[in-house]
């Protein structure tokens, strides 16, 4: 057998395969079935064959496609079998790519220990959150539907959730489940005094039904509707029951007030019927009444008017809204007969006749003694006498025009 080289090897002449490194040459195995060309490649393709595994691990760190331990195990099974490694090939600069990997993996281990913890913190942020918003409703929702769906929301986010530290998630998990019987426990303690004072609330509306039941057949329409507004009062003061309770409740209390006041207004509807008639029979005699107006003869106007008032309290009441009119109306041609009675007996009054001739005779007597004084004065030519007798005779002969008038009404 002939020798052959290669840059990184030699096959010598009895078939021995020789690989160059920075310690020297080393054997990496015989060769006897070919020519030392033969050999040359089939250690090429050895170490090809683990150049492509340096390659791959590079591409895989890289990638960040590997896990660091199992990144950091294969750099290591490389690096270990490189002493022996039956290659042709530049062994020391895959021992060189391999320990630059050591560093790479350490960094990415690094990286992935940041990651983890990041993680870690990130999950326990997230899971604090869950645990803080479940512990706020345990101790302060009252809307418990929406809330219980929110603390089921929350169990789910729980669980969906990232992994943080085992010790601090078994603490975290201990305060949701708290909070969650705690939640669970006022709400079922809140539905429990709920249904207490439901309870309470139907006996109470099931007393004021059976009040209002007993009256509804009832006739004092006054004080009866007076009842039911206080009952309506106190229906609306005591709550409400259970939704099917209050229901049927209800339909009983309205039942009774609602035969109550169809009762009271169907009377009422009778009554205003009668009262409008009744308002048309004192309209006529409001009108007979009033063509007796003006009054001429007082006698026969007091006579007739007795009549129409007779005949005005046979006719009953009528509607509020026409009774002030009629009643003006009326009261207005009594004051009229009144007046002209009043004025009648004033003129026949012998007293009050005496007065005025009383009075027409003094001013006549002092007429007659101011003229006497009158004359005497223009005898003596007295001005100031003249003037003051002239005066006091013009002042007395106006009243006497105003007694003479007097009792002349007297004597009409």
């Amino acid at each position: 057998m002939t020798t052959a080289n290669d840059p990184w090897g030699r096959v010598d002449a009895d078939g021995t395969v020789y690989v160059r490194t920075a310690d020297g040459e080393r054997v990496i195995g015989s060769w006897a079935a070919g020519s030392p060309e033969e050999a040359l490649a089939f250690y090429r393709r050895k170490f090809e064959s683990l150049e492509t595994e340096v390659t791959l691990i590079e591409q895989r760190i890289a990638a960040t496609e590997i896990a660091p331990a199992q990144a950091q195990s294969t750099v290591q099974r490389l690096l270990k079998s490189l002493p022996d490694a039956s290659a042709l090939g530049d062994l020391d600069g895959l021992r060189t790519r391999l320990e630059a990997l050591t560093g790479a993996v350490d960094a990415r281990r690094e990286e992935a220990k940041a990651a983890r913890e990041k993680a870690r913190t990130e999950a326990r942020d997230v899971k604090e959150r869950i645990v803080a918003e479940a512990e706020h409703i345990a101790a302060e929702a009252t809307h418990w539907k929406a809330s219980g769906e929110r603390m089921a929301e929350l169990l789910e986010e729980w669980k969906a959730a990232p992994h943080a530290d085992r010790s601090i998630e078994a603490v975290l998990w201990k305060r949701l489940s708290a909070a969650r019987n705690s939640f669970t426990k006022r709400r079922k303690a809140y539905f429990a005094s709920l249904e207490a004072e439901r309870e309470g609330v139907r006996v109470r509306k099931e007393r004021l039904v059976e009040e209002a039941e007993a009256l509804s057949d009832s006739t004092d329409w006054g004080g009866t509707s007076s009842v039911y507004r206080d009952l309506m009062r106190q229906w609306k003061e005591a709550g409400r029951a259970g939704r099917d309770d209050e229901a049927d409740l209800w339909k009983r209390f309205r039942d009774a007030q609602d035969k109550f006041f169809a009762a009271r207004s169907e009377v009422f509807a009778a009554k205003e019927t009668e009262l409008r008639a009744n308002a048309g029979v004192k309209e006529q005699l409001l009108a007979e009444a009033q063509a007796l107006l003006p009054v001429t003869d007082w006698r026969a106007a007091r006579s007739a008017l007795r009549g129409i008032q007779e005949r005005w309290e046979q006719a009953g009441p009528v509607p509020r809204e026409s009774r002030d009119g009629l009643e003006g109306g009326l009261r207005k041609v009594e004051d009229a007969v009144k007046r002209a009675e009043d004025n009648q007996w004033k003129r026949s009054n012998p007293e009050a006749v005496a007065r005025a001739q009383g009075t027409v005779d003094q001013l006549r007597t002092a007429i007659s003694t101011l003229e006497s004084q009158l004359a005497k004065a223009q005898a003596r030519g007295d001005q100031s006498g003249i003037r003051k007798a002239e005066e006091a005779i013009a002042a007395r002969r106006s009243w006497l025009a105003e007694a003479e008038r007097t009792l002349a009404e007297f004597s009409s």
